[in-house]
């Protein structure tokens, strides 16, 4: 009987483990999600598909959202969940926190899989060269350098700037999934690619902020 129950607790252990450590890469996550769904898919479902790599996906599905066609201004939005994301990364949290309003919010699942449909082939294009190589972190060590690195990136997201968001997404997703495979080489070109997006953005605001002073000048008050 004792037997019996030890090979059931190491069924159950087994079974926990392999839920937590979801072999699938990331498209397919996303690919089976979009399948699957028969009703609206909630930022809380997403994070359970995600299992362990709750962290590194969610940025790089918020990072995604980032880069698909949408109306101006939208970024002040859809930027906001990067930077949440990316804080509770150097926190150190060993889950994700949203607000209420946001874990309730629901994607449509037509809307879902237009969405999986635009961003898995791309996924599965970037995943034929990804692999666990040249991670240079512990995983506690590397989530933090990264989140912070990335909670700028976020923050050029938000920025109300015309064509500010596109290119600092496109570097967060790119981390993002680096940080989902440990892949070392993909994480330096992703950083490399922030910084090149950090500083464009950055020059545009310097312009502008010239420009207003400029202007400002022929202020008649």
């Amino acid at each position: 009987m004792v037997a019996i129950d030890s090979e059931n607790q190491k069924k159950m252990d087994s079974a926990s483990t392999h839920a937590e450590n979801d072999p699938r890469p990331l498209s397919q996550v996303f690919e089976d999600l979009a399948r699957t769904t028969t009703a609206p898919v909630s930022f809380t479902e997403l994070e359970d598909a995600f299992t362990d790599r709750s962290f590194a996906a969610l940025l790089t599905f918020f990072a995604i959202l980032n880069l698909l066609p949408l109306p101006p201004g939208t970024g002040i939005v859809t930027g906001i969940p990067l930077v949440l994301v990316s804080v509770q990364m150097v926190m150190g949290r060993e889950s994700v926190w949203l607000p209420t309003f946001m874990r309730t919010k629901t994607i449509a699942p037509e809307r879902f899989r237009q969405v999986s449909n635009k961003v898995v082939p791309w996924l599965q294009w970037l995943e034929r060269f990804i692999r666990p190589r040249n991670w240079p972190f512990s995983q506690r060590q590397g989530d933090r350098w990264l989140g912070a690195f990335t909670t700028v990136l976020g923050m050029s997201v938000v920025l109300p700037m015309p064509l500010s968001n596109w290119l600092p997404a496109l570097a967060t997703a790119i981390i993002g999934i680096a940080l989902c495979e440990r892949d070392g080489r993909l994480m330096l070109g992703g950083l490399i690619l922030g910084v090149v997006s950090i500083s464009i953005v950055f020059g545009f605001a310097f312009i502008a902020a010239n420009v207003l002073a400029y202007l400002a000048g022929f202020w008649p008050f």
